[in-house]
């Protein structure tokens, strides 16, 4: 299967954003439901367990990695329904991740940003396409159809790089 890589990487005042959009046919109240609900996170993320309210520590099982490991997160901001922030530390460093859901048409649109300092940017050549992976798990988790293989992902690399690349020419 061939992937087409559809993220990029903004410049911002503390270092840079990879960006990811999908577009869904259903509405935003039901594409907040499938990003912020424990069992509707399970079919493309993983579930978690905790309170999910903004200052609350959550555990979410990476059902998708190997080994399906829990990882401990916070979550920064709840703004039902429209954007979660999420943050964690683990043994590659500090992550800090958005999700923000609008209507799209008679649709909606997620967008997923994970926030990199300065010294981190360079991180979106190896994490943008997991998390291009994990959106696409969100649309087959949606729509129904055979969830990808991350080996086709692997070839995204090469998109990031180049995104990296540009970002650190713009400087």
């Amino acid at each position: 299967m061939t992937v087409t890589p559809t993220g990029r990487v903004v410049r911002t005042a503390s270092g840079a954003d990879l960006v990811i959009d999908r577009l869904f046919s259903v509405s935003a109240e039901q594409m907040w439901a499938a990003v912020t609900e424990s069992d509707r996170t399970a079919a493309w993320f993983g579930p978690w367990t905790g309170t999910g309210a903004a200052g609350n520590a959550i555990r979410v099982q990476m059902v998708f990695e190997e080994g399906e490991p829990w990882m401990d997160m916070t979550i920064e901001v709840c703004e039902a329904p429209s954007r979660y922030v999420v943050s964690s530390t683990d043994d590659f460093g500090s992550w800090l991740m958005e999700v923000q859901v609008a209507s799209d048409g008679d649709g909606s649109r997620v967008r997923l940003i994970q926030h990199l300092d300065a010294a981190a940017a360079a991180l979106a050549v190896d994490t943008g396409p997991g998390w291009e992976y994990y959106l696409d798990l969100l649309v087959t988790a949606q729509s129904g159809e055979p969830r990808p293989r991350f080996d086709d992902y692997l070839a995204l690399k090469g998109h990031y790089e180049s995104e990296v690349a540009r970002l650190a020419g713009d400087s």
